[in-house]
């Protein structure tokens, strides 16, 4: 991950640059929406839980470092590093990140470690920083297919801040449609889907920096109507602790509270939204009945 330390420079000098450009716009046109995407509380928030996530990885690397380097004995072929053996990892190892990524919106336990990067109600490029502090536990079983297969730990750990890297650009609303580009790579457009809370929008665009993935199964969605940003029900704090640990301690309430072993397991395993009593709803239902009704025909 030491590639994002050397991006913190060019991470601060954007925000800078965003921000100047909005309110640049709003001053231009007299939008007072042109705000929306910028408030100082948050954006400071956001940055508080991107330090949080570096100080995680610095003093804890050990772990998904040492899950991967054990792996590696087991390799079934030696992968030197040379160009076309990166150009493979390059796309491997966004295969690997998206169904990192997918599992983190469809299992309540994996969901609790991503659920913060989702909680801003406005999306600029600080949100980008709103990483976990738990993912690097949760989503390093993700990656074993690499060095199974032979990739150097090293190689997959520059190509995992590679893509780390990439998405940060895609969290801004001062892009728009990029044309031929969209058909294959993860833009700004696609990404602004996936931080909606609409109906339609739940749980789509899962790629990081490819979107073939999505759309090979079964997740895309193309951005249509304005995007409302956040979560289903929004947490309301900037508080960074209560940010990244407020789904844990929902979801161990409810398996707590749990009247059965299935209903225990399921708060953990199952979808963000489903109840033991069978009237809860995930995303997925969410998206069915939105798609049902005739406003959205």
């Amino acid at each position: 991950m030491g590639m994002i330390y050397y991006a913190i420079p060019f991470f601060l000098v954007t925000l800078g640059l965003e921000s100047w450009a909005i309110f640049r716009k709003q001053r231009k046109e007299g939008d007072k929406a042109a705000l929306a995407g910028v408030t100082p509380k948050d954006s400071v928030a956001s940055i508080t839980m991107g330090l949080g996530f570096l100080t995680v990885n610095t003093l804890l690397a050990l772990f998904p470092i040492g899950v991967l380097a054990w792996l590696y004995q087991f390799r079934i072929i030696d992968i030197h590093p040379v160009w076309w053996s990166f150009v493979l990892l390059f796309v491997a190892e966004d295969f690997c990140y998206y169904w990192f990524h997918r599992s983190h919106h469809d299992v309540r336990m994996l969901w609790s470690a991503h659920i913060n990067h989702h909680s801003s109600t406005h999306y600029n490029l600080s949100t980008a920083l709103r990483q976990s502090w738990t993912t690097p536990f949760t989503g390093v079983i993700f990656w074993a297919p690499l060095p199974l297969l032979g990739f150097p730990i090293e190689m997959i750990l520059i190509q995992k801040s590679v893509s780390l890297v990439y998405q940060y650009w895609l969290h801004t609303e001062l892009i728009g449609n990029l044309g031929w580009f969209e058909v294959i790579f993860n833009t700004p457009s696609h990404h602004r889907v996936h931080h909606g809370r609409n109906p339609i929008y739940l749980d789509r665009n899962h790629a990081g920096v490819f979107i073939i993935w999505d759309k090979m199964f079964g997740t895309f969605e193309p951005e249509g109507q304005a995007v409302d940003y956040g979560l289903t029900k929004n947490i309301h704090t900037y508080n960074p602790v209560r940010i990244a640990f407020h789904e844990w301690r929902a979801m161990l309430k409810d398996a707590c509270r749990a009247k059965s072993w299935r209903g225990r397991f399921g708060y953990l395993l199952r979808p963000p939204g489903w109840r033991e009593d069978g009237t809860g709803k995930t995303a997925s239902i969410l998206r069915r009945e939105y798609l049902k009704t005739p406003a959205s025909v």
